[in-house]
């Protein structure tokens, strides 16, 4: 997971920030393609061809708002289900106490 401090220091770099259609196409291709690639497999498989450091750039941005993980071999799944969220806190027999 990306802290804030982590986030910050990148963003002062980025030369070319991503339109919203962009991240928009990436984040479609990685809930098609669930767990499937790991970054630079991702970046050669999209749909339309996009600069490394802009398609990291997306990948930092889902990473730092909780959209997607990175597992243990480096592959990227889509983890931003809100529908399932709602579904669960609606629940009365799963509620939870803060102690």
């Amino acid at each position: 997971m990306i802290n804030q401090e982590t986030f910050e220091m990148k963003s002062k770099n980025i030369i070319h920030y991503p339109n919203l259609e962009t991240v928009l196409m990436v984040e479609r291709f990685i809930r098609e393609h669930n767990g499937e690639f790991k970054k630079k497999q991702l970046w050669e498989n999209l749909p339309k061809k996009m600069m490394y450091q802009t398609f990291c750039v997306v990948i930092d941005y889902l990473l730092y708002s909780g959209k997607i993980s990175i597992d243990a071999e480096g592959k990227i799944g889509w983890i931003y289900y809100p529908e399932i969220v709602r579904k669960y806190l609606a629940r009365k027999d799963l509620t939870w106490i803060p102690k």
